[in-house]
């Protein structure tokens, strides 16, 4: 079984489908064509988040026949991407999703009808300008990672032959300025905050340098602030595509699907002809599109307005997942687990998580409308977390602890404060800040030292609690005021929040001694 057997006449798909994978349901050489001569899509980064989640939504709308385009993908950063994971399966791949009770399901996805090099060096250089130029194109969007934002001086200096991604996007739409001003929406679909403003801050910076040095007209710099041509849309992505899976491997093959060999390029890209993933996924867009859109809502996604997704996102990070993270991050490390599914198997810390999203954030959650917050976290803690194929560990979420703690806990403490809230309500948060004191000890509860990871503020914190001594009856903690009233770190002073006091007495009983972070989390976990 392989995947370019599906282009041809003969393949059988009984096989496939016996063995449990799902088939498109619609004309992929239609639609190759169709897409060819007008083309809708334009997607830049062809990485495994993007073939697992917008491809394939973009899959699951032309399966229900009210759709006729595909997408065409455009890599500005590996240019082995193309030639290993797309060129030698004719851009077909299978989305592998990862159920929580350890089972898969297999879907070949075969949305994308073209895989470019993002580079005049290339040939395909000259088919990106053709389709730039085409009316039929309605929207451009990123998977590229937040640094594939960026430019400097040194690129934008460049002029009309730029490096980077967004450099090379920008000559790209001077293309369709060129054609006749065409409208088009520039989205961004990158997991970073008010991503469309990024992709729109670096897109101006590369049109105004090169209209103030001569090379293009300030037409085109007015062409791309005007909103009814040119629109950069907010959206907030959810979905996590790790590289590919061993076991998902050795699952396939024993399928006799032969399409599982890894990938790595030289720039070390991991990936494989299949794309293994989580179930869960969101995907909420601005709705802002000045040339029409792809109907991607057919494959779920949620379109609203900007302040519903900046609501969402908000919801997202201060709520309802990344603070129940970074809980579990610095107990995960304290109690010696390497695995965020093990980790969540333990009584003591999916009370914690639970009762931290549900009891604590929840009164000052932002509820979008669009989802709901109680579901959000359920689906987060029964669904996400527990998943025997996410091999993803305390160890990588503890990372950069102190420049998430003023976002993930200190706005909650904010607003408990700034809307007059009962502050005694707020324990177990409390208790993750106080943990966050006996972690930076690099000693986990059974007395054996660990590295923490990597954090830009790690040695100066590790400074203010070298005097503590984990075991040491009658010392004097008083260096924690020092920790605790750091607002940089927490997003205000704890001490004038009220609550340093509080959080100190949870750091002596967690400084007791062996067993003694399991004893005071089950202790306040039950209370509580």
């Amino acid at each position: 079984m392989k995947l370019k057997e599906l282009l041809t006449d003969n393949y059988n798909a009984a096989e496939w489908e016996a063995k449990g994978y799902e088939l498109p349901r619609f004309d992929i050489k239609a639609v190759r064509k169709n897409t060819y001569e007008n083309p809708t899509w334009v997607h830049f980064g062809g990485g495994n988040i993007f073939r697992a989640f917008p491809a394939a939504l973009l899959n699951d709308a032309l399966n229900t026949g009210k759709y006729d385009r595909g997408v065409i993908v455009a890599e500005t950063f590996d240019d082995e991407v193309i030639d290993k994971a797309y060129a030698p399966y004719d851009n077909l791949s299978l989305l592998v999703s990862l159920q929580s009770s350890g089972t898969i399901e297999k879907k070949v996805i075969a949305s994308v009808t073209e895989a470019l090099k993002a580079d005049p060096q290339f040939e395909d250089w000259n088919r990106l300008t053709e389709i730039f130029r085409k009316p039929s194109l309605q929207m451009i969007s990123f998977t590229i990672t937040e640094k594939g934002y960026g430019y400097n001086e040194e690129d934008l200096a460049r002029g009309l032959s730029p490096v980077f991604a967004l450099g090379k996007v920008t000559a790209l739409l001077h293309e369709r300025f060129k054609a006749g001003r065409l409208p088009l929406t520039v989205q961004s679909m990158d997991n970073c905050s008010h991503n469309g403003s990024k992709v729109q801050a670096g897109v101006f910076a590369y049109a105004e340098r090169w209209a103030k040095d001569g090379l293009v007209a300030q037409e085109f710099v007015d062409y791309l602030k005007d909103e009814s041509k040119v629109s950069f849309p907010w959206s907030m992505i959810d979905k996590i595509t790790p590289r590919p899976h061993e076991k998902v491997k050795a699952l396939l093959a024993a399928d006799g699907f032969e399409d599982n060999d890894y990938i790595e390029t030289a720039r070390h890209t991991f990936t494989a002809p299949f794309v293994n993933a989580e179930e869960t996924q969101y995907l909420v867009i601005e709705d802002n599109y000045t040339n029409g859109r792809p109907p991607l809502n057919l494959g779920g996604v949620l379109y609203t307005t900007r302040e519903t997704v900046d609501k969402v996102e908000t919801m997202k990070v201060t709520t309802c997942l990344n603070p129940l993270h970074t809980a579990m991050a610095i107990y995960g490390c304290l109690l010696g687990y390497d695995l965020i599914s093990a980790e969540i198997a333990d009584a003591d810390i999916r009370a914690f998580v639970q009762k931290i999203g549900y009891i604590e954030a929840m009164p000052v959650v932002v509820d979008p409308g669009v989802l709901n917050p109680y579901e959000f976290i359920g689906a987060f803690i029964n669904k996400r977390l527990p998943n025997p194929f996410m091999p993803d560990t305390p160890q990588r979420i503890a990372m950069d602890t102190s420049q998430k703690l003023p976002i993930r806990f200190g706005e909650t403490i904010k607003k408990y404060i700034s809307r007059g809230l009962d502050r005694s309500n707020l324990v177990l948060i409390p208790l993750v800040l106080a943990g966050y004191a006996r972690y930076l000890k690099g000693v986990d509860d059974a007395g054996k030292p660990f590295t923490p990871s990597p954090d830009p503020l790690l040695e100066e914190l590790q400074s203010i609690v070298s005097p503590l001594e984990i075991g040491r009856e009658h010392q004097d903690f008083g260096c924690l005021r020092k920790l605790f009233s750091r607002k940089d770190v927490f997003g205000l002073d704890l001490y004038e929040a009220g609550l340093g006091e509080q959080i100190e007495g949870m750091v002596k009983k967690l400084y007791a001694g062996k067993g003694a972070v399991r004893a005071t989390l089950h202790r306040y976990v039950s209370e509580r």
